[in-house]
Parts: structure tokens; sequence; C-alpha cells
């Protein structure tokens, strides 16, 4: 048996929220080294920086306002460590691996058999897997599938403002992704409110996916600190089950954006200096800490989806755009596409993906992507002309092609199966090749006469059709 290392201890020199300052004569911490305060709680607290050559600057994780100046405290010799094994799916735990579902802890035993891994553990590893037809994964949405393709060992974002539909359609896509790819499941709840998390417990809990799941909590009531450790906590776990167990893990971060803010409030509360814009200075590394570690290697693949929120609906906000480019694909949830009453409420054109391409989806679909952006990119252009001219005055293919992107836009409306509890109206599941032919019927046609158009004007319509009947004799005649 390995023997413990003996440390001389430190003393509390000054509380300042969140913020402790412990102060060791000899045999100095290191960086994001666990200390334990000598009290009856063991308060746990994180070696944040050091200063002045004999003063580790904390973090209090745990909240615990109890401490004192003067108490002593130990060192641990290592950093934030939490259990892993198949002991930790169908539970929902804290940023230090600790229990919040309201069921037992595990029993001592049991935890001294779990191998520990430390959550600031890297792991830079480059992607090895194919990119495969067969490795895309199908979500059964259909505007999804289509324009966002999902891709086993990819990173996905769904990126909107407050209330477009961002968190349950995490929920849906969780729902239809986890139950038919037989992969692990990891969720990391990051500052989000805790009836999302609880009604997502609920929809797992309900549909049996609880057995191939773990959660991972650090909502809107927890301290900072341990609203930025949930992610990398939750992260640890999945790296275990790719590395060691050799399985694909899908990994679920609900709010990515809420992550940057927890480690902003950290930097203020440590008295960094701001970055332009606002943001801590460290939010690129921070970004880059998360997201290199969402890798897939020989052993297995980590797919991530990550929604992202958008203060005051602004794409250009430096935290979003810097979280956006370390993504594959991007959802993008429109307000003014919710307005409309259109769910999943997916601005397609501003959404984009890089796996969209011959070599991942296929030729076909490729084909019919391209050709459905520019029918719809058209019908933007359009629209204004409309506005003030109205659709009869347009030309046949024009009138043509508007028509098909209403008809697409209409296809690619689609009800939610957890929602079915609420609005008592049946979900629906569609698979890709289904959305493939939908497609293909829609823009495939080019009989104008075939699509039922809503004219402005009955009048002009039959004048039309008079014009178009007279039009055919004359060059009848000529024949």
């Amino acid at each position: 048996m390995k023997e413990q290392t003996v440390y001389k201890k430190g003393v509390i020199r000054s509380l300042k929220g969140l913020v402790i300052k412990v102060q060791f004569d000899e045999d100095m911490p290191d960086l994001n080294e666990m200390l334990y305060v000598d009290n009856e709680k063991k308060s746990p607290l994180l070696v944040s920086s050091l200063a002045h050559g004999d003063t580790a600057i904390c973090l209090n994780i745990g909240g615990d306002y109890s401490i004192q100046k003067g108490e002593g405290v130990s060192r641990s010799g290592h950093s934030l460590e939490i259990p892993v094994g198949d002991e930790m799916i169908g539970r929902v735990w804290d940023a230090m691996g600790r229990p919040i579902d309201g069921k037992p802890q595990l029993d001592e035993s049991v935890l001294e058999k779990m191998p520990k891994r430390a959550i600031f553990a890297p792991s830079f590893q480059e992607t090895s897997l194919a990119n495969r037809p067969d490795d895309v994964l199908e979500t059964g949405l259909k505007v999804l599938d289509f324009f966002t393709p999902f891709v086993k060992g990819r990173k996905i974002g769904i990126v909107g403002g407050a209330g477009v539909g961002k968190t349950v359609l995490t929920m849906e896509i969780i729902n239809n992704v986890a139950e038919g790819s037989g992969a692990i499941s990891m969720f990391a709840g990051i500052g989000e409110r805790i009836r999302e998390g609880h009604e997502l417990y609920k929809t797992l809990e309900d549909n049996d996916l609880l057995k191939t799941t773990a959660m991972f909590f650090g909502q809107m009531n927890e301290n900072p600190v341990q609203r930025s450790l949930i992610g990398l906590s939750a992260i640890t776990l999945a790296e275990y089950f790719r590395d060691d167990q050799k399985k694909d893990v899908l990994l679920f971060a609900d709010n990515m954006y809420r992550y940057i803010q927890a480690r902003n409030e950290v930097s203020t509360i440590i008295d960094q200096t701001p970055a332009e814009g606002g943001y801590q200075p460290t939010v690129f590394s921070d970004v880059k800490t998360f997201q290199d570690r969402l890798s897939s290697n020989e052993n297995g693949s980590i797919t991530a989806l990550q929604t992202i929120y958008v203060p005051a609906d602004d794409l250009s906000d430096p935290a979003v755009q810097m979280i956006q480019h370390e993504l594959d694909s991007t959802i993008v949830l429109s307000r003014a596409v919710a307005a409309q009453g259109i769910r999943p409420a997916v601005d397609i054109l501003a959404s984009k993906s890089s796996l969209l391409t011959p070599e991942v989806v296929g030729e076909r679909h490729y084909d019919l992507a391209t050709r459905a952006t520019a029918i719809l990119q058209k019908y933007e252009s359009l629209k204004g002309i409309i506005a003030i001219i109205g659709e009869s005055e347009l030309s046949t293919e024009d009138r043509d092609d508007y028509n098909k992107a209403k008809q697409l836009i209409e296809f690619f409306k689609q009800r939610f199966n957890v929602m079915e509890k609420v609005t008592g109206v049946p979900g629906e599941h569609m698979t890709r090749d289904k959305t493939l032919d939908g497609v293909e019927e829609i823009i495939g046609k080019s009989d104008i006469t075939d699509i039922v158009v809503e004219e402005p004007s009955t009048e002009k319509s039959e004048s039309d059709e008079s014009v178009a009947r007279e039009h055919s004799d004359t060059t009848e005649e000529k024949v």
C-alpha cells in the first residue's frame, strides 16, 4: 500500500466571501490542489493561485461560511477527484461527486474500490474515428437531421436567446438519440433553472433512460465555484467510460454560456482585471480547457451537444462567438421564427454545419440540402418584393420557388415527444431517409399547377389562367 505523504499544515489568514487565503510556512500546495479545513465539516478548499511565496489563494467550493480565521488547513496532495464507475449511472451528482438526488450515499466499501479521477486532468487527443455515413446519428428531428447532421464524436451547439426552446429541444434530442444509440449519456446542468433540471430528470425516468445516464447539476442556486466545475466533472466521467470501458458517450451540456458566466464570477471574486468586453482575462483558455477534452480516440467517442444562451439575442457577443468557433455544427434558434409558431424554432439560414458534406452524409443528402437552402434564401429575398407588389406579380419561376419554400417551412415543423404529456398531442419521429424523401418530393416538383397557391386576388388568378390558355393556343397554331 502506498504511503501517504505528511505535509505541514497551513493557517487561514483572511476570508472574503468565497476567497480564503491560507499561509504556509513550508510545503506549499500546488495549483488546483484540494485542501481541507480542520473543522467538523472538513470544509473543502480549492487552490486557485499562489501569492507572495507563502500564501495560497483558495476557493470555498462548498460555500461553508462557518470557516473562521486562524483555523488550520491540511493538504491532500491531489487535485479535486471524483469517483468513476458504473455506480455513477442513474444518479445525480454535484461537482465533487456527491449525490444530490435524495438517494443514499454510496457505501464506504464501494467508494474505496471505485477508481478516482482528477477533474483537471488534461486529455488532448485527436479524433481518429472516420467520418462515414454510418457514423451519422439520427435525432428524429427533420430540420436537424437534414441541415445540421449529428456525427459521432463531434460537437454540436444549440444557440439562442431566452425562451426560444433550447432546453426543450435538448430534452427531445436526449429522448430520441440516447434511446436509439445505446451509448452511455452524461448530462451537465450548468447554471440553469432547478425546475428545468427536475423536468429533465423526470423525462429520463419516465422514458427509462436513467439506467444509461449520469447527471451532474450545478444549477442557479449553487455558488459560482461549483457552477464552473460541474461541466469538468461530467467530462471526467465521460472520459472514464471512453478510455477504460471503451464505450461511445453522449455528453449534453446546458448551458455553456453559464459556464463562461460562472468563470467570470470566479474571476471577479479573486480580483482579476476584466478583459475587453467585460469577460474574464482567461475566457479563451476557459473555453479551450472545456472543449479540447470533448474528443475521440481509438477507444471510443464523446459526442457533445451543448446549448449556448445568447445574451440580449446578440449573436456577436464575444463569448458566444468564441464557443461557436469550437463547434462542428451550430443550430440557431430564432425568436422571430418562434413568433410564427414554428417548432423547433430553427433559423435554417443562420444555422451552419461543417459536417454537411458528401463524404459524411452522402451525395443525395448534400445535393438536396444545397438546393433546399438556395430555395429558402430566394424565399427571404422575395418576401420584401411580395410585400410591395404581391405574390401574383412574380414570374412563374419565382412563384414556383416561393411556394416550394413555404412547403419546406411547413414540412420542417415537428411536434416533440417530450411535450406529449403537456399538450396531449403525440410527438413525431422521422428517419433521415424519410426526411430526404419528403424534401425531394417538394423541391423535385417543377409544374406549378401541382402546387396549391393562395392568390391574393381571385380575378387576377383567373386572368393569368386566361393568358396562359391563349398562349397555349397560339403555340399550337404555330406548330
